[in-house]
This record gives structure tokens, C-alpha cells and sequence, in this order.
């Protein structure tokens, strides 16, 4: 029950259910529906009451990369499965280049249940000319279009 806790004590505040559980997924952003007629969608009726036959995952759904050193070139790589029953495609919107992002990917269909990789690349620069004590954070919501919606992957880093 979610009215009492893990020792058998009633709860002081609401729980709060994860957004997977409420139909809702985090940093997405729905597009408008196009139809296609080559992007390869299923009519069996056991498919047909179904609306979102074409989902990504992002593994991890944010990246940190901590303290950097200024000058370096740090990178590392987030996986986007697919984990609908079509295949589908994406896109990824560049950073702009002062936020010192890249992102280098494959291009093409990502069939069902397979995954592409995404590097994430950053050069750590400062921005702006203030004293800022020596760090900088920096942090930027990379965009990736897919078929059915916008998924966002926030980055994070501070340069030293």
C-alpha cells in the first residue's frame, strides 16, 4: 500500500510516482504527427489500437562530466535503443559551437530493438571574460529529433 512505508508507518507525505509510471516520459517534447507512408508502420490488429509504436531510450538519460581540465577534449558515449516494435529514425540537432559540444553519430534507421551510439564530445573552454573563481559550469540540453517526438539530453560539466 502506498499509505504506509517499509516499517508499517503511516506516510506524513505523498509518494510520488516515477514519470515511467505515469504515462509520461522525462525531457520529450511530442511532435506533430506526420504521416508517412514509407516509415514502415505495422497494421495488424493486434498493433492497431496502439498510437506510439516508435519509442527511444537514452542510456544514461543525462550525462555529468564533472570537473574538467581547460584546453582538454573529454568524451563518452550515450546508447539510444529503440525499443518500439518499427523502425525509426533520428536526427540530432548540433550544440552551438561556444558551449564546445559535439555530438558525432551513424545516420540511417534504427531497427526495433537494435541501438545506435551517440559520442558525446566536449572541449572544455571558457566562456566570458568575468572571474568566475576559477569554474565554469557548463550545461546544455542537446536536441534529438525523432519521428514521433524531441528527446532531450542534458549535459553538464564544469571546467577548472
Amino acid at each position: 500500500s502506498l499509505m504506509v512505508d517499509v516499517t508499517g508507518q503511516t506516510r506524513k507525505e505523498r509518494v510520488i510516482l516515477p514519470s515511467c509510471l505515469q504515462g509520461k516520459k522525462p525531457n520529450t517534447i511530442p511532435n506533430k504527427k506526420i504521416e508517412d507512408p514509407a516509415s514502415g508502420k505495422v497494421s495488424t490488429s493486434s498493433l492497431a489500437t496502439r498510437q506510439d509504436l516508435t519509442k527511444f531510450h537514452l542510456i544514461p538519460p543525462r550525462v555529468i562530466f564533472g570537473v574538467l581540465k581547460e584546453g582538454c577534449t573529454y568524451a563518452t558515449t550515450v546508447i539510444m535503443k529503440n525499443v518500439g516494435v518499427n523502425f525509426s529514425r533520428f536526427r540530432v540537432k548540433q550544440p552551438p559551437p561556444y558551449t564546445g559540444l559535439r555530438v558525432m553519430y551513424t545516420p540511417g534507421p534504427v531497427a526495433a530493438g537494435l541501438q545506435a551510439e551517440l559520442e558525446i564530445e566536449i572541449f572544455a573552454m571558457l566562456i566570458g571574460g568575468k572571474d568566475t573563481g576559477g569554474l565554469e559550469e557548463v550545461s546544455h540540453n542537446i536536441e534529438i529529433i525523432t519521428e514521433t517526438e524531441t528527446l532531450l539530453l542534458p549535459v553538464k560539466a564544469n571546467i577548472l
